[in-house]
């Protein structure tokens, strides 16, 4: 009898246990299906920050409601699957798809960059006037050669283009909008003769210091795959490959943009023979080799990828490649680097403090120099450069310390950019979206491109010149249309919530 009931126990624990089983396979299926029916992937399923803030974070409100868009029949899954269609009959001279006219022109946007040019509406909440936004009013722009007292060289013999313009650089912006040294400087990157190169130490990725005649230096990327490769759907944005045409790319964008705030880059094809090997020494010489198919190849020393099987190859030995002008030497301008508020953990498991705490843009703003003067306007401008490029790994950025902390804030490496041409991060508008602030300058940048000629045209005009091209694949350029609409949304909800600060809880509830 004994031997009976212990049995009877343990069916009874067995059966109890595969109905609590089967109850949470059903709860977890349940979860793991989006609105309207279709099926989300359990990648898709993201939980940011913490709930038991009801609606006080515009980033978390903003981030559940467009993913519960995108789980709809018209939204991001929409890119995704005409992606077939975009790249079709892909080549340098294929006519691209002119967009629909934007149905939404964000009339209630363009209202208060009205009122704000009539004096009106100047202490808007999230909308920063141009009276007090340092970038415009630039009561001092004193540049490096102003700084150093070398103006004279301006007008030395010896000086080279990039001297020149490394003097020029100002306390607000690279380069001025009308400034000849920027094309001159692009011309001298892609036709003078390399006369040395080394391999950069540090790094992730290889990359070769390029020297040229009369002193010049640049920063060389290689060509590591064609434009339509996209980031691998495993690989984590910290491992993933840096791509030369990214760099050309962000320095067309950053400058259509109106920032000026990265170097000037361009591309070029060199021979590895006799651009290369021929003027290169060192344990570098050591990775060189000839592959099987017959093309000159080599690898460095580096973090990652600097192996035989992730080797750099020519065709046979002709090699594709960015070069970005260098920024004037420690001696001349010694830059100061700041750790990003908004940098992500760097681990495959961890969240940055910034994805958990909804009000985390309240610490920032008591934290200087954020407190006061532009550098967290530029913080504002840098995410929507990054959210327009997709570029999630800016974990620190740089400003000249001569000029203190109203410099501005350079846009630096864009290696890992145009990696994805059918996802939208959102994270990376976490800061604009949790700090709720832009410059009017930024806003009615992006309504003239969303209302006029879409900024896609603008840039793929202005990478025509460069002599690789086409930089990008149009995919790219499509999306950069699309995320000018996603960013405005943004703003638009960041001024909804500032005019109805109850209604993110109200929402929430209802």
């Amino acid at each position: 009898m004994l031997n009976m009931k212990l049995k009877e126990r343990l069916a009874l624990a067995v059966s109890a246990f595969l109905v609590l089983f089967t109850l949470m396979l059903i709860v977890d299926l349940q979860m793991d299906y989006g609105i309207a029916g279709h099926r989300t992937p359990l990648h898709g399923r993201v939980k940011i920050g913490d709930d038991e803030d009801k609606g006080r974070s515009a980033y978390i409100e903003f981030r559940k409601r467009f993913l519960q868009k995108s789980n709809g029949s018209n939204g991001s899954r929409e890119y995704e699957l005409s992606a077939p269609s975009e790249t079709s009959g892909g080549g340098a001279d294929a006519e691209p798809r002119t967009p629909a006219p934007p149905a939404d022109k964000y009339e209630d946007l363009q209202e208060i960059l009205r009122d704000q040019a009539h004096g009106r509406a100047e202490d808007h909440a999230v909308i920063i006037p141009p009276h007090r936004d340092l970038n415009v009013l630039r009561p001092e722009n004193p540049t490096i050669g102003d700084m150093e007292d070398l103006e004279p060289r301006y007008l030395s013999v010896n000086a080279s283009n990039l001297e020149k313009f490394q003097l020029k650089i100002a306390q607000h912006e690279l380069y001025e909008e009308s400034e000849t040294l920027v094309d001159a400087v692009i011309k001298d990157m892609a036709t003078l003769p390399i006369i040395h190169a080394e391999q950069k130490e540090g790094g992730t990725q290889l990359k070769l210091i390029i020297d040229y005649p009369n002193g010049i230096q640049a920063l060389f990327k290689p060509m590591r795959f064609a434009r339509d490769v996209q980031t691998l759907p495993n690989h984590f944005y910290f491992s993933d490959y840096e791509r030369h045409n990214a760099e050309i790319a962000a320095f067309h964008l950053d400058r259509i943009l109106g920032f000026r705030r990265a170097m000037p880059v361009v591309g070029r094809v060199l021979n590895m023979t006799t651009e290369i090997y021929d003027v290169t020494e060192g344990d570098i010489l050591k990775t060189f080799f000839v592959s099987p198919a017959n093309n000159f190849c080599f690898h460095g020393k580096c973090s990652y990828y600097c192996d035989t099987g992730h080797a750099i190859c020519g065709n046979p030995d002709m090699l594709e490649g960015s070069f970005a002008a260098f920024l004037p030497s420690s001696d001349l301008a010694e830059r100061k680097v700041w750790r990003h508020p908004w940098r992500r953990s760097y681990h495959k498991r961890r969240k940055a403090q910034w994805e958990l705490q909804s009000d985390y843009c309240d610490t920032v703003r008591t934290t200087p120099p954020y407190d006061s003067g532009r550098r967290l306007l530029d913080l504002m401008d840098m995410s929507i450069f990054d959210f327009l490029t997709g570029n999630m790994d800016r974990h620190h950025y740089e400003t000249f310390k001569m000029f203190g902390n109203e410099s501005f804030t350079l846009h630096l490496d864009q290696g890992r950019a145009f990696g994805k041409a059918f996802h939208d991060e959102l994270s990376i508008l976490a800061p604009l979206l949790q700090c709720c602030i832009v410059r009017h300058t930024t806003l009615q940048t992006l309504l003239k491109f969303h209302n006029g000629i879409p900024l896609s045209k603008h840039l793929r005009e202005s990478m025509r010149v460069d002599p690789v091209s086409p930089i990008l694949w149009e995919p790219h350029l499509v999306a950069l249309d699309r995320r000018v609409v996603i960013i405005l949304d943004a703003i638009r909800k960041c001024v909804d919530k500032a005019d109805n600060p109850m209604q993110g809880e109200v929402n929430d509830f209802v």
